[in-house]
């Protein structure tokens, strides 16, 4: 099992919603949640957990941690659950950035009840959140520097990388969100079609999460609060985003990619 470091990770603030990006603001830990079971992703399911299946020649968990990595990160927090023991392994080949294991081997706890856990790990100020089934083409500047640069910890407890529901690979829902001209987020009403879909990546401030419900919970639960209060933002990813649920959707981002090189 990974070594749990004992140091916790903090960073600067920034000064306004659109913040110039200086070094100490860029948060230096991250969650990676690994913890699903994957099921849509068959014929793998049952083999491989789904942040292990390859895409492109490269598993699906690595592109997250190198761009974490690449970004400044010094320690990713990944939660397992399913074939947790296939995870651990893998993970503990990688050298950046410093891998700590967060275990629900014995029970779930959903995507919040998951953070809510490591906590500890992630210190008292920001962090980065990434699904490890996320997958993206930057564009010109990487997305989690430019979350970096757009987080303010003054005015968001939230901020949200957002795909656009067109131009996506593999989507075909009605969205998530609609997004403000100031950049905060309304969620999508029931029938309703909205622009964006939410990316699988963030900057959460650990103030998110005062008083948070104990066990089991999805993470849109904290979302919504945020976005009542007015503290729940946006950031459009720039690049290409596929939402790689199953396998044809494998070879779906496989062909993006090839054709990116």
């Amino acid at each position: 099992m990974a070594r749990i470091a004992a140091r916790q990770c903090g960073e600067g603030r920034g000064a306004g919603a659109m913040a110039v990006l200086e070094q100490s603001t860029v948060p230096k830990c991250a969650i990676v949640l690994a913890a699903g079971l994957g099921t849509r992703m068959r014929p793998y399911n049952g083999v491989i957990p789904k942040p292990l299946v390859e895409v492109g020649g490269k598993a699906l968990i690595d592109y997250s941690l190198d761009r974490l990595a690449a970004a400044g990160v010094k320690r990713a927090v990944v939660n397992v659950h399913y074939l947790a023991d296939a995870l651990e392994r893998y993970l503990a080949k990688r050298g950046k950035p410093e891998i700590v294991i967060s275990d629900e081997r014995g029970a779930l706890l959903g995507t919040g009840g998951g953070i809510a856990k490591a906590l500890p790990q992630l210190g008292d100020g920001s962090f980065f959140l990434v699904n490890s089934d996320t997958l993206w083409l930057d564009g010109v500047k990487p997305n989690f520097t430019r979350l970096a640069g757009a987080f303010d910890p003054g005015a968001m407890d939230a901020l949200l990388l957002l795909a656009p529901t067109t131009g996506s690979i593999g989507y075909e829902g009605s969205g998530d969100y609609a997004m403000l001209p100031d950049g905060r987020l309304r969620r999508r009403a029931e029938r309703e079609v909205v622009p964006y879909v939410y990316a699988g990546a963030a900057i959460l401030s650990s103030s998110l999460f005062a008083d948070a419900p104990s066990g089991a919970f999805p993470l849109t639960l904290l979302f919504d609060r945020a976005g009542e209060c007015g503290r729940l933002f946006g950031l459009r990813l720039e690049g290409v985003w596929m939402h790689v649920g199953t396998p044809e959707a494998v070879a779906e981002a496989e062909a993006a990619l090839a054709a990116a090189v």
